[in-house]
């Protein structure tokens, strides 16, 4: 055979011929003389790799390298094509020394899957792994499974394949289960499916759980009914149902499908019918229950269309008979072997009821019967949740309205289920409906049994025994007898006997019947039977019991009160509504001592002063401070009424240092409403001073001087209402209260002249200055509106921090007087406030209060004119004398003493 010219060396390829005929063994000089001609043609490369691979047939790098090349060389040619073969007989002189190597094995197996040569391939990847160690085996099984799982694998080679793969590695069984659920084996992957969930060692490489592979093989089962068999289905199934609570239903609707695909519609409704009554959620009832109406719906639309088509039939079956005559009907069907099994059927069951195929009106019935139960069923799975929740038991009841028979069941299921310790609700309002139903109905006698079987019973707590009774007790009022219902409350509240306690107390658990004698709620209706329908005699001693057990209210003491007054035994009452302020404390006993209070001075007005007096200092002792201010001024008022005027200013004087002092304020102004009505406008002063100086928040401070400033405007006192303007401005801030400073403008436009206003100025610019630092420089928290400081309580914190006083405040300080060492009544006053009243000093002399802005005027005019100047005088106020200018002769005053304090004075003002 001629050898081509361009396979032999060119002039370029000597000087590699040389070398390896020098050293035809050397692996880097072939490797270099394939790489220099690598852009030749592949037939003269093909005959370099095949000298190198004659001279180094172990070379593992030649042999890849060449193998690549003649894949890409056939990679476009058809399947068929010689190049194929050349490749195939190529890797088999390659593996004769590279068996060991599983990428060439991967190349070769790889290149005959595309050669569809099956036999061959299955060979080939049995010789791989045979050939190569088993750490190596993953990477050709790999390969293999997506071999056997090609179109046109015959079967059972794909599946002894699969299996030899599960012996050396099991963990792959879902991907199994998978191929042969894609192959349409179903029976087998039933059986592969179940084998694995009956492994307890199992664990999804695919991370699925045992309820989802359980629900895969329930839905296997029941789609493929027909085609799997030798498994228990309604075992496995039921299996999943006690195992795994979630999608109960899911797994309830998939048993009964598995029995109508197996024609056993019957045992698919009585399926369907045990999964209603077993679900114990809502969720799970529902989907049975939709699955279970659509089954019905399906099988009666269906059976009115075989109906239609079966009448259809019958007409031309019944003419054929009729044609054949008598001989026909003598003819023994059963052994006609010409008729197939449904017609022998047919002819046979033709004329019995049971095989009546006409049943379209018992579906119809079957449906509407399944619809109607929807409620019942729905809430017998919410009382399988818990049988002890009265309220489900009471709308099982309502279910069956116009059944009496039904509703007297339920509730004796009922009473007989719920137990009264773990119920949720009231159990004791079934037995009262129970027994409501008896008496609805006229049987008050069997409603009396149902009472008195329900007050043996052990509650949870007393109300429920208690409300037993009650309801007892009105049914029998209702039905007018007052007697037996008396008898029944004092049976209810006896005390048990010694005897039943120490037995009790031997069983170490007591129950609820020895503590009903102290319900409240059994005594308050027992109460009301005796104010009711027995004497007053019988009522007091009920009272009086209620008294004894400790278990009063409030109310009930005033309600024993009432009743006491109403009999006209008014001492009695009062002893009572002492026994309540003895018993009680606040703030339950405060309505119990504004009635006493009221009804003691409605009652005996003057008469017991002195023991009215004492009755409201013990209940202004015993009251905490926010509610003596209603009782401050009971009390003040029944001074005013019936004793002395001095005595209720006393009292308002006590009220304002008692009060807490969110309502001094209001107090304060009561009580200077009442010296100025009683006293006159001058003893209110006294008041505002001592209004001011009893420690009033800031803003009440404000407040009361501006009163006491329109005060002294009013009398004239023109300087006095200056000098409080100038006291209260140290707790105004010029910046956020501009309306006290535009009074005091107002104030001074109006009496003021050049000097004062200008001094009002300079004390507004000083205040705007010292609030102004003392902003800047205290903590915000401590200048917000609810902690916001006075300017004296500021200077001394900057004082404290180390700030220096501002000039124009250390200039006010040098011009202020010296204050005496020596205490004084006024020495806690605060510096700028101008008293009205008198100081007392320690040598017992007396010293008016100086005003050192009085102008000194000379003795004597200097003008004539100005000596003929007459002043215009002012009347001085009536309500300045108070009651001084009004008074009477003794013998007046003798004739009024029985009179309130109040009172004589308005007696007095009318003469």
């Amino acid at each position: 055979m001629a050898i081509s010219q361009e396979l032999y060396p060119s002039q370029d390829d000597l000087l590699y011929e040389e070398e390896l005929l020098r050293n035809p063994y050397s692996h880097k000089l072939w490797w270099r003389y394939l790489i220099a001609r690598s852009d030749a043609p592949f037939k003269k490369r093909r005959t370099i790799y095949e000298r190198a691979l004659k001279a180094l047939p172990g070379s593992y790098k030649l042999w890849y390298a060449y193998l690549r090349e003649r894949l890409e060389l056939v990679r476009n040619f058809p399947i068929n094509h010689s190049e194929y073969e050349t490749l195939n007989n190529t890797f088999e002189r390659a593996l004769v020394t590279m068996h060991k190597m599983p990428r060439i094995w991967i190349l070769y197996l790889q290149s005959l899957t595309e050669q569809r040569l099956v036999t061959r391939t299955r060979r080939s990847f049995d010789r791989a792994l045979c050939a190569l160690p088993v750490q190596q085996h993953d990477r050709i099984w790999e390969l293999y499974l997506v071999f056997v799982s090609q179109k046109g694998i015959p079967i059972q080679t794909s599946l002894r394949v699969y299996r030899r793969y599960l012996l050396y590695d099991p963990t792959h069984v879902e991907d199994f289960i998978t191929f042969l659920i894609e192959s349409e084996l179903r029976q087998d992957a039933a059986e592969r499916l179940a084998s694995v969930l009956n492994d307890d060692q199992f664990r999804s490489i695919k991370g699925k759980t045992k309820h989802r592979l359980w629900l895969e093989l329930c839905d296997s089962l029941t789609k493929n009914a027909t085609a799997v068999s030798g498994l228990n289905v309604d075992a496995i199934i039921r299996g999943g149902i006690k195992k795994f609570t979630d999608e109960v239903g899911r797994l309830w609707t998939s048993l009964p499908d598995y029995y109508i695909k197996r024609g056993l519609f019957e045992k698919a409704r009585d399926v369907f019918e045990e999964g209603m009554q077993t679900v114990v959620t809502v969720r799970d009832f529902s989907v049975i229950f939709d699955a279970y109406a659509q089954f019905e719906e399906s099988m009666l639309a269906i059976k009115m269309e075989a109906l239609g088509s079966d009448e259809e039939e019958e007409k031309g079956e019944n003419g054929r008979m009729e044609d054949e005559g008598s001989e026909e009907e003598e003819e023994d069907v059963r052994t006609n072997v010409d008729l197939s099994v449904a017609e022998l059927r047919r002819k046979i069951l033709h004329g019995f009821w049971l095989y009546d195929a006409n049943d379209v009106d018992l579906r119809l019935a079957r449906l509407d019967h399944l619809m109607d139960r929807r409620p019942e069923l729905a809430n017998s799975v919410l009382l399988r949740q818990n049988p002890h929740n009265v309220e489900q038991w009471h709308r099982r009841v309502k279910l069956f309205e116009g059944n009496p028979t039904k509703q007297i069941l339920t509730y004796t299921q009922a009473v007989k289920t719920v137990d009264p310790m773990q119920a949720v609700g009231k159990p004791h309002t079934l037995w009262v409906a129970f027994a409501k139903l008896y008496e609805i109905h006229g049987d008050i006698a069997n409603a009396r049994v149902i009472f008195d079987k329900a007050v043996q019973v052990n509650y949870k707590t007393v109300d429920n025994l208690a409300s037993l009774w009650c309801e007892w007790a009105e049914m029998e009022l209702q039905h007018k007898n007052f007697t037996r219902a008396l008898e029944l409350m004092r049976r209810a509240t006896a005390e048990p006997s010694v005897e039943v306690k120490r037995r009790v107390a031997a069983d170490g658990n007591p129950p609820v019947q020895m503590r009903l004698h102290k319900s409240l709620r059994l005594w308050t209706f027992y109460v009301d039977l005796e104010e009711s329908l027995g004497t007053l005699e019988s009522t007091r001693a009920v009272y009086e019991r209620i008294l004894d057990l400790r278990i009063a209210t409030p109310q009930i003491i005033i309600n024993y009160a009432l009743l006491l007054e109403e009999h006209k035994y008014f001492e009695d009452a009062f002893k009572v509504y002492e026994k309540g302020t003895q018993i009680f404390k606040y703030p339950h006993v405060k309505d119990i001592w504004i009635i006493y209070l009221s009804k003691f001075v409605k009652r005996y007005g003057k008469n017991k002063l002195e023991r009215a007096r004492l009755l409201f200092e013990d209940a202004v002792k015993a009251a905490p401070a926010d509610a003596k201010k209603s009782l401050y001024l009971q009390f003040a008022k029944l001074e005013e009424d019936y004793g002395l005027a001095k005595r209720a200013m006393k009292v308002y004087d006590e009220a304002t240092k008692a009060v807490p002092n969110h309502e001094k304020l209001s107090m304060y102004e009561i009580y200077i409403a009442r010296a100025a009505e009683i006293f006159g406008v001058p003893k209110t002063r006294e008041i505002y001073e001592q209004a001011i100086e009893s420690g009033l928040p800031d803003k009440d401070v404000k407040t009361m001087c501006l009163k006491y400033a329109k005060l002294e405007k009013s009398l004239g006192e023109i300087d006095r209402a200056r000098g409080v303007y100038v006291f209260a401005s140290q707790f105004s801030d010029p910046r956020s209260d501009a309306e006290f400073w535009n009074k005091g403008h107002e104030f001074e436009v109006q009496h003021g002249n050049e000097d004062t206003f200008r001094e009002m100025l300079r004390i507004k610019r000083s205040i705007s200055a010292s609030y102004s630092q003392t902003h800047f420089i205290l903590p915000k928290y401590m200048m917000q509106k609810d902690q916001r400081l006075s300017i004296d309580e500021a200077k001394d914190k900057l004082k404290q921090a180390g700030v220096p006083e501002d000039e124009m405040a250390a200039l006010e300080r040098q011009l202020a007087p010296a204050i005496s060492d020596t205490p004084s009544k006024d020495s806690n006053r605060k510096v700028g406030f101008v008293s009205a009243g008198i100081e007392s000093q320690i040598d017992g002399g007396i010293k008016v209060a100086a005003n050192h802005e009085d102008i000194e005027l000379p003795e004597e005019s200097d003008s004539e004119d100005e000596a003929n100047v007459e002043i215009a005088q002012k009347e001085v106020p009536a309500a300045v004398f108070g009651d001084l200018a009004n008074k009477r002769k003794d013998s007046e005053d003798n004739e009024g003493a029985d009179l309130g304090a109040l009172e004589r004075i308005k007696r007095l003002k009318k003469v």
